[in-house]
């Protein structure tokens, strides 16, 4: 299990684009990214959809082809020694992501979906399941049960807010402890800053609030952080709105280490 090859005092980082908008772009922001964790001795698992297929509006950008996105996660994978995540949206992909990646994610809006999360479990591959913006932190623990008794121990759960009103979200952070319970527990701090359902169809965010749900997710001792970054989040095809500029990730990983190193000793 990769949350087992983590070092005292130091977290795993998933951190990519949201979408492969290609190859160029993804292999500069990997390479970036490879350079900063290197630099920090933080654990990276680049990240990438390779499809969006939760979108608002039907004109939304979804991707450059299932396929064409899945080579070039394999390549950066391969390229650059790390392991690669992206996430599928029905039972039918896992077989085909599997052959592509190391890490298959289950999308927040499917964490229920029996069908999805068996055919992951089955693939033998690392599942990260993100929590449902509609679910209760103990009801993680059935999702985590159909990998687990479908043949697959390795397992973990990202935290991404729950939903609060209909254009918010909010993180409770005493969910923290008790998700730990039930698998290794990631903190997505770039979804959880979402504003979605906006009356443009477009989703919005508070980027701003990225540093403190990370500072905070640290100290309630979460094994990793997901962050979803770009050179350019304003240029971004997708979620561009919550996005943390990759110019900025340096001095916050080291901001986290700092806290990281301090917290351990308590």
């Amino acid at each position: 299990m990769i949350t087992d090859k983590i070092e005292k005092n130091k977290f795993l980082l998933i951190a990519g684009p949201c979408a492969i908008e290609g190859k160029d772009i993804a292999f500069r922001i990997a390479e970036r990214l490879l350079d900063i964790t290197s630099k920090l001795s933080i654990p990276l698992v680049f990240k990438g959809s390779y499809r969006k297929a939760n979108r608002t509006r039907l004109d939304s950008f979804t991707g450059i082809g299932d396929i064409k996105a899945l080579k070039i996660l394999a390549d950066i994978g391969s390229r650059f020694d790390i392991p690669v995540i992206t996430d599928i949206h029905s039972s039918d992909e896992a077989k085909m992501a599997a052959e592509y990646v190391d890490i298959i994610q289950i999308p927040a809006f499917l964490a229920r979906q029996t069908d999805i999360l068996v055919s992951a479990a089955k693939t033998n591959k690392i599942i990260n399941i993100k929590k449902g913006q509609f679910m209760s932190v103990d009801s993680m623990k059935y999702a985590v049960d159909k990998v687990v008794e479908s043949g697959n121990q390795k397992v973990m759960i990202t935290e991404r807010g729950t939903q609060f009103g209909y254009n918010d979200l909010i993180v409770d952070f005493r969910g923290i402890s008790e998700l730990k319970k039930i698998a290794p527990t990631i903190l997505d701090v770039t979804h959880s800053v979402q504003k979605p359902n906006q009356t443009s169809g477009v989703t919005g965010g508070n980027p701003e609030y990225i540093e403190s749900l990370a500072r905070a997710g640290i100290v309630n001792g979460v094994e990793g952080i997901f962050i979803e970054t770009h050179t350019d989040p304003s240029k971004a095809k997708s979620d561009g709105a919550n996005m943390l500029d990759l110019n900025k990730l340096e001095y916050l990983l080291s901001n986290l280490l700092a806290i990281k190193g301090a917290t351990s000793e308590l």
